[in-house]
């Protein structure tokens, strides 16, 4: 069984932000903003049943998803698109693919070192952030 991803995690670092956001057509203005925000996650899950929230300053965004079934996802909030997600494990990392109008899109949380890495991908852009539990957990 792959290492528990429930917690609450603070960001430490994040590579490529800006690059993976361009390829959503998000505005240079945006792009500003977000690349100053200290984002946040909140995870819970029950058995197969997750909840991941990522938080800021600026807008909050949820995702529901059971693992292993398909769901319609839209992103308002990050890019606003609608697309068709499908979570699962390959290994210890949970992946999401993302099928819509954006090509290779998706995302993968795991733990490593006591910490939560996720990379964020979408059309052969990547992005790598990283967080550390809340110490007040």
């Amino acid at each position: 069984m792959p290492a528990s991803l429930s917690g609450t995690w603070d960001i430490i670092s994040s590579v490529n932000l800006e690059g993976y956001m361009k390829v959503f057509g998000i505005s240079p203005s945006l792009r500003k903003i977000a690349l100053k925000l200290k984002l946040g996650k909140v995870i819970e899950h029950q058995g197969d049943q997750f909840i991941i929230k990522t938080t800021s300053i600026l807008r909050n965004y949820t995702v529901s998803f059971r693992v292993g079934q398909e769901f319609e996802e839209f992103t308002g909030g990050l890019d606003n698109r609608h697309v068709k997600s499908l979570v699962k494990w390959e290994g210890n990392k949970l992946v999401c693919e993302q099928i819509g109008e954006k090509k290779n899109r998706g995302w993968a949380h795991w733990i490593e070192d006591d910490k939560l890495h996720l990379e964020l991908y979408c059309e052969g852009e990547v992005c790598k952030q990283v967080f550390k539990k809340n110490v007040n957990e």
